[in-house]
């Protein structure tokens, strides 16, 4: 019985000192339990803030973007209008320069015009030689009478010539209206006047050049040559020289200078390639070269 109650005793003992460790066990637990449970419920928490954190800023970078896209538009619009602006200003100068331009120009033909018509007048009044004066009387000479001897007059002066008053271009025009009337001495004579009263004007050329054509016209080839050589000569530079190279070698093929004609064609081909004279010259050249031999 003693020994009963011992080892009921030990059970018991045993049985306390088993279950005080499964208590704390158990405390330990639930406190871990309820540690985890608030650690979700900030876990939740931060995430919900994460979230709402994360909707404020991406609303926020789209208002900011939507503003600075605004204001990109608006700069943009500004741009352009202010380069369409700009545009209108240069295209108006442009046209403003122009008309400027073109008001200069024609007050400088209008002041040449001038300037030539003066140049004629002043070309067609006559110089009036000044009258001899009378020696003085010799007293020692018994034949002077003490009064001075009378003096023949001048000698009358030539008449004006046609061309007085007149302007370079409208000489230059009624020469050229002869000529192309078929007046052809009197084309002849007045270009012939024109470069007599104007050799200096830059119609000179041109005026050499239709003397040419006149005696061309009138089938007198030698003439016609001589009269484009002097345009060669002596307007070297001028605008008539490539037709002056192509008409004097139509002159030459016309009589019968074959080799003649061939230089000057080949001429106006090799300085005037561009020309209408040249492309005229090229096209007689092969047209000469396909005529069969004699």
């Amino acid at each position: 019985m003693k020994h009963m109650m011992t080892t009921t005793l030990a059970v018991v003992l045993l049985y306390s000192a088993g279950a005080a460790p499964a208590a704390a066990q158990s405390r330990e637990q639930r406190q871990m339990m309820a540690d985890i449970r608030m650690l979700q419920e900030q876990t939740l928490e931060l995430n919900l803030a994460i979230q709402t954190l994360t909707q404020t800023l991406t609303q926020t970078l789209q208002d900011s973007l939507k503003a600075v896209n605004t204001r990109l538009d608006d700069a943009n619009n500004a741009s352009r209008k202010s380069f369409a602006d700009q545009k209108v200003i240069v295209d108006d100068m442009g046209k403003d320069i122009r008309a400027i331009r073109e008001r200069v120009d024609d007050t400088n033909v209008r002041v040449s015009n001038v300037r030539e018509e003066l140049e004629a007048l002043r070309s067609s009044i006559p110089v009036t030689p000044p009258a001899p004066v009378a020696p003085p009387a010799d007293p020692s000479d018994p034949n002077a009478t003490g009064t001075t001897a009378a003096v023949a007059p001048p000698p009358p002066l030539p008449p004006a010539p046609s061309t007085a008053g007149l302007s370079p271009t409208r000489m230059f025009d009624t020469a050229r209206a002869d000529y192309a009337a078929g007046q052809w001495s009197l084309a002849v004579t007045g270009f012939d006047a024109f470069l007599k009263t104007f050799p200096r004007s830059e119609m000179a050329d041109d005026a050499q050049f239709y003397i040419g054509e006149t005696y061309y016209a009138q089938n007198r080839w030698p003439d016609a040559i001589a009269a484009y050589n002097q345009v060669i000569q002596n307007y070297p530079v001028a605008n008539a020289v490539p037709d002056a190279y192509y008409k004097r070698g139509l002159a030459q093929e016309r009589l019968g200078q074959l080799d003649e004609a061939r230089d000057s064609w080949t001429t106006a081909v090799t300085k005037y390639p561009d020309s209408d004279a040249g492309r005229l010259a090229k096209q007689n050249l092969d047209r000469v070269a396909r005529r069969p031999q004699p």
